[in-house]
């Protein structure tokens, strides 16, 4: 009796003595990107968000996660990493919702309306409050989509670097100019005719005359030495644009435990910021890294921005009129949009009207 009450107590305790080691987990994630570790956002994926996450679940929790990185394509292309958390492919993607013109229209709000703020921090902060004041920007992606969205991110002020030198609008009538998704509009209503392109293949269809020029932020010129071929940098200010997010695939985030689930939710808000705070910082700084590579940089006139805009004038309330028509919540936006970025000191060249 003695021996079996003891065999049983033993039985017990080893139970007991396995259950929090059973309960340690190690979650792997896939993350990825179809841009190189060069642009901003992504190196800040590589540089803040793995890492960070990565220490917080080791010190927070019982657990700990591995990332398995992928970017500049190895994983997933730049127009396709949407359908690749969607599938489950990768578990965490960054992607650019501008080459998803269809399934994500409305994300693309702030290039509705050109001419915005420059700065990314206030991009970043106008852009989280349009998402908190309009649900479907975020259920969207976890209702049709599978992905919850951990983090906008924001992009350096967009100016228009060309292989030629040009002063006013009509210098750039017929030119052909790249762009990416719907600011393809900007170059169609000032009379350039617009190319679709990425990054990745930008310097070959630069140097092969493909097209001239691109709607692009100086850190993009840098890095992807676009300044070798392209001598002339207008600080344009069509705006810093927030159409970017990090997401990750709903059934990979179902199966963490809640402190890990939590971890990524606050780590990606801080990622979110610094993608403001850190393009803000390293603007002036790459516009004088061009400067010393011999790129003519300049400051477009406040007349011809005024120009430029004009001809857009129309076109956010059509954007937002055919949005609408689909059952998107566009004139919501757009409307929220133009009052946030006022509040945030803002003033635009020409003031839309969308309804």
């Amino acid at each position: 009796m003695h021996r079996t009450v003891t065999a049983a107590l033993a039985a017990g305790l080893a139970v007991l003595a396995a259950t929090p080691a059973a309960s340690q987990e190690t979650f792997r994630l896939r993350i990825a990107s179809g841009h190189p570790p060069v642009q901003t956002y992504v190196n800040l994926i590589s540089t803040f968000f793995v890492p960070e996450v990565t220490k917080r679940v080791a010190e927070r929790t019982k657990h700990k996660v591995q990332f398995v990185e992928g970017y500049g394509g190895s994983m997933v292309k730049v127009a396709d990493t949407l359908e690749g958390v969607q599938s489950g492919i990768i578990d965490i993607g960054g992607y650019c919702f501008c080459f998803e013109p269809s399934n994500l229209p409305l994300h693309a709000f702030q290039v509705m309306l050109p001419f915005g703020t420059m700065s990314p921090v206030a991009s970043v902060k106008l852009a989280r409050e349009v998402y908190d004041q309009v649900p479907y920007l975020s259920k969207v992606l976890e209702d049709k989509y599978k992905q919850k969205l951990l983090g906008l991110i924001a992009d350096n002020g967009y100016n228009l670097g060309t292989t030629f030198p040009w002063k006013t609008v009509a210098d750039i009538k017929g030119q052909k100019i790249a762009g990416a998704g719907l600011n393809l509009k900007w170059l169609e209503y000032a009379g350039a005719t617009p190319v679709q392109s990425s990054l990745p293949e930008a310097y070959t269809a630069m140097q092969t005359g493909v097209y001239n020029g691109w709607i692009m932020f100086p850190s993009a010129w840098l890095q992807f030495k676009l300044y070798e071929i392209g001598k002339h940098y207008a600080e344009t200010g069509f705006g810093a644009i927030t159409w970017h997010g990090l997401t990750i695939n709903t059934a990979s985030f179902a199966k963490l435990p809640k402190e890990v689930q939590d971890i990524l939710v606050e780590v990606g808000r801080e990622y979110e910021a610094r993608t403001g705070t850190v393009n803000e910082e390293n603007y002036p700084k790459q516009l004088e890294e061009l400067r010393k590579v011999g790129v003519d940089v300049r400051k477009v006139p406040d007349a011809v921005r005024e120009e430029w805009a004009r001809s857009l004038a129309e076109w956010p309330k059509q954007k937002a009129k055919e949005l609408d028509a689909q059952g998107l919540p566009a004139t919501q936006v757009l409307e929220l949009t133009l009052a946030a970025a006022e509040k945030h000191g803002h003033k635009w060249p020409v003031r839309y009207v969308v309804k």
